[in-house]
Order: C-alpha cells, then structure tokens, then sequence
C-alpha cells in the first residue's frame, strides 16, 4: 500500500484571463471596477468640485428617456446605464487601463528594473543650462573683451538665478525629483503629467507632478480632469489661460499641463508604455514564478513513498504515519520514527520500506524560459542587460558597446523631446539660456582629460569651453584659443601625426587602459 500526502495539490490549470488580474491590459475587460472614471449616476452625484450649473445639466441628461403621447412613455431609464463619466465629462477612454499598467511597474521586477534604469539615465542624472542660438550669436557680435566678460558674467548670474526658480516652485521636492516621477508615470503607463500654477500676475509660481492613473484628456483636446477621493478638477493645456473651466465656476482659475506620453498608432489621446509589446513574456514569468511558489507551499511531489507488503496497518496505525509525516517532521531533525508492524505469516514475511523521491537538491523549473522573457522585456524596452546589473557571462566589451547604443538610441533621443517641452517653461523667464539634461558619460575623467589636452593643443577649443562644461566660473582670458611656443607646437604636430617611433611602439604595446576593451578568452576576431 502507498502513503501519499492528500493535502498536497500540484498545479492547478493556468489560464491567463482568469489567474492574474494585472495581465488584463485592455481597459474593456478591467476598467469597470478598477477606472475611477467608469462610474455611473449615483457615485457621479457624489462628485465634489462640481459647479451649480454642471450638476444642473448632470441631472438633465440622466432624467432623459422615452417619451410617447400625452406624456407616457418607458419606465426604463436607458441613459443611467449608458452614461458614465468619460460622457459626462466629455473625456476620452485609455485603449489601456492606467491602474493595471501603474500596478505592473511593481509586479515584474524587470519591468521595474528597466523603467528605473531609463529614468535614472534620462532625467536622474541633472541638468545644465546652456546658451541658447540667440545668447550665442550675441556673443559673437560683440568684440570688446570687457564687455564681453560682463556679459558671461550676466549669463552666469541667471543660471543661479534660475536654477533657484526652478526649485522654490515647489517646496516639497526638488525639480529632478518632480521630473523622475513624471517620467517614471510616462514609462509605466505611456504618459506623464507636469502641473503649472500661475501666481495671480500671471507668472508660473508652481511646478509638480500629477499621478497618470488619475488624470484623462478631454475629447476636444480644451484640457484634463483629474478625478481622485471623490473631487473631480479640471486642468487647461500649458500656455492656455483663456479656456473657462467647464464643471467649476466661471471665476475659478484652473492650473496647466504639460501632457508627456510615449506616440502609439492606436490612439492620438494617450501613450503607450513599452511594455505592451512584451505583455505575454511578462505574464509567463508571473505564472512560472507562481510554479515554483506553490511547489515549495504545497509540495507538489511527495518526499517520500512508504510501502507496506506482506499485511495491512490497523487504521490507527495508518493515522499515525501520516500525521508523522504531515506534522511531525516540520522544523524538527533526527526524530526517531516507531511503526509497529504484525509479525511475519506462515504464507508472506511483512516488509516496510521508505523510499525517497526527492533525495537531490531542488532547483526552481523554467529557468531558461524566465531568461527568455527576461530578454523580451528588455528588448522591449531597449535597455542592456548590464543597466539593470551584473548578469554572468557580459564580457566588458559588449557592455561598452551596449552603453553607448542605450545613450545614443534611446537616451539622448528621449532627453531632445522632454527637453523641448521643458524649455517652454524656461522661456518664460528668458531667451538666453536653455535647459539640457546631462548624458550617460561613456568615458572616466582621466579619458576626457586626454582629450580635452589635445582639443586645447590643436585649437579646437577654447579653456573657458571646458570650464563652462565642468560647471565653473569662466576665467579672464579664456576666450581665446591657447597660444602654444614654437617646441610646444612641434610637440603637438609630432603626437597628431604619430610621426615619432618610439610613440608608435609605446601606443602599439599600450594595454587596454582607455578606449575600447578586449573582448574575453574565446570572443577575440576570428579567421576565415
């Protein structure tokens, strides 16, 4: 006879659309108990920060129904089912709802992983301000060398002047602070909000960050309706200070927006998130990971297979075994087992055996398909392995060359559009400076010395040019080109040209201390 733990269940039949609810992206299937906008008539009336008027023609719309002759009609109420608050408020519906999407940054940790490393590479690394064309070109106009010193210093002072703006327009976090959670909303969700508040003379005195899931773009493209504890707010598009709020009063003066979203085809409203694209490789690591979970909860292959041949245990004996083995075992070593058994018969001899099935070390199952999805999601998000930390088998050189791809195709490209955007708001204060987020840098300052060494020994730079890039203070006389002695120019036509032998030897013979790196034993070039 077999002993086998009934209470131990293996894995019960998987389905995708009923087993995890944050795989449900389309808003269709999820957003009736998840959107705070898909509400009907009675939470509609519940909504605070509405006007007189809009609660008016709220009540209008929803005592509309059938009518016949001599005021009979339908008892049905047709529109209290089908008017909602995406109707009432003339607002559009996500293709995708925003509440699942915000609650599968934190379920996959390489959906996490890659949405913070693009963050911290985009907008966590600060920002500088730069002159813009027109700052530049005045510059160049003028030739006195006082008065250009004076003006270097006038830009100097309005980059600390505006570098205090930016952060006394909000007392709680800092603007990098404001940006990261905005950008983190744009990568989880596809879009990102950025509110403005104007002081009463019109000049921005606020810079924050909206939560996405809370915020829709209305039909007509006239503003947003942030829709949270029950208050429902209205938001005009950043630079529009002339559209009436339409469900507040007519005095009330609503704060703007700078609506971030990633483009998708499917919809000219909202953005998508990179993450669609790999929604299946996301799921399949949820279930193979929930696989291993319920195999260390429940056990789904018993430890042990007890035999019993040549007589049958009496049920109390029975009872006991099990309860041995059920209770008895769990978080106690070298316990002493005792199973009285009859005494051998004339016809058979009574044999007990135990017999292990899992006597090896166990290790977690679909480990090359959770790789393989793992891979997915990070092609899915164009970020290298080596960004989200030190995986086995990257050798330094594939890292470097990843590097520089993940700054060139998706960092640099994605700092250009917000930067556009943000300077809308710089230009308000000025037409001088702009803002520019600072790169992933692909070389230590040893490397950058070098090379601002030579820049400077070939006229290709100017010494105020490097210190404007380091973040100092413009020296007297830094605006010209260094002037190099007669050996000292030999010197630099002889390195430029590497016209030297003993430089040729020392450069073929150098090891790999700056530039590109060697690739590991068995990844050198190859033959044909």
């Amino acid at each position: 006879m077999e002993f086998i733990n009934d209470d131990t269940e293996f894995v019960q039949n998987i389905d995708i659309s009923n087993s995890a609810d944050w795989v449900r992206f389309n808003s269709k299937e999820a957003a009736i108990d998840n959107d705070p906008f898909n509400i009907g008539e009675l939470e509609l009336k519940k909504v605070n920060g509405l006007s007189t008027n809009f609660k008016r023609k709220m009540s209008r719309e929803f005592s509309k129904r059938f009518v016949g002759q001599d005021g009979t009609g339908t008892q049905q109420n047709l529109l209290q089912q089908a008017v909602t608050g995406y109707a009432m408020f003339d607002l559009v519906e996500p293709v995708y709802n925003l509440e699942y999407l915000s609650k599968i940054y934190e379920i996959s940790p390489y959906n996490y992983a890659a949405i913070n490393a693009k963050v911290a590479n985009i907008v966590g690394l600060g920002f500088t301000f730069v002159e813009t064309k027109k700052a530049n070109d005045a510059l160049d106009n003028i030739s006195d060398e006082k008065q250009l010193d004076r003006a270097r210093r006038k830009l100097n002072k309005l980059r600390q002047d505006l570098d205090t703006w930016l952060e006394e327009t909000n007392e709680e976090e800092t603007f990098t602070e404001t940006l990261i959670k905005a950008y983190t909303d744009l990568e989880a969700t596809g879009n990102g909000f950025i509110e403005i508040g104007r002081t009463t003379s019109g000049n921005i005195g606020y810079v924050g960050h909206i939560p996405a899931k809370t915020m829709r773009v209305r039909r007509l493209r006239d503003g947003f309706i942030q829709l949270l504890y029950g208050k429902a707010v209205y938001f005009r598009n950043f630079g529009d200070q002339e559209t009436l709020n339409p469900i507040a009063d007519a005095t009330d003066r609503p704060n703007e927006i700078i609506h971030l979203k990633k483009y998708t085809p499917m919809n000219n409203y909202y953005g998508l998130p990179d993450i669609v694209a790999a929604q299946t490789s996301m799921a399949g690591n949820e279930f193979a990971g929930k696989y291993n979970l319920d195999y260390f909860e429940n056990k789904a292959v018993p430890r042990y297979v007890i035999t019993v041949k040549g007589a049958k245990l009496s049920p109390e004996s029975e009872r006991k075994l099990l309860e041995f083995f059920q209770v008895g075992l769990k978080g106690k070593n070298h316990r002493s087992l005792y199973v009285p058994l009859p005494p051998d018969s004339p016809d058979s001899k009574v044999e007990f055996k135990m017999e292990p099935i899992e006597a090896n070390s166990q290790e977690s199952s679909f480990n090359v398909y959770r790789k393989s999805n793992r891979d997915e999601i990070l092609l899915a998000h164009r970020v290298p392995i080596n960004k989200i930390g030190v995986p086995e088998g990257i050798s330094l050189a594939s890292a470097r060359d990843a590097d520089k791809m993940f700054k060139e195709q998706v960092c640099r490209p994605a700092q250009d559009i917000l930067e556009k955007k943000l300077n809308r708001i710089i230009s308000e204060k000025t037409d001088a400076l702009m803002l520019k987020f600072n790169e992933l840098t692909l070389t230590d300052e040893d490397t950058q010395s070098k090379i601002d060494e030579r820049y400077l020994r070939m006229q290709v730079i100017t010494p105020n040019e490097v210190r404007i890039r380091k973040g100092m203070v413009p020296r007297d006389g830094g605006d010209d080109v260094v002037d190099l002695k007669a050996q000292g120019a030999a010197e630099q036509r002889a390195q430029a040209g590497n016209s030297r032998q003993r430089t040729q030897e020392r450069s073929a013979n150098s090891p790999d201390i700056s530039g590109e790196a060697r690739n590991p034993k068995g990844e050198g070039r190859t033959t044909a």
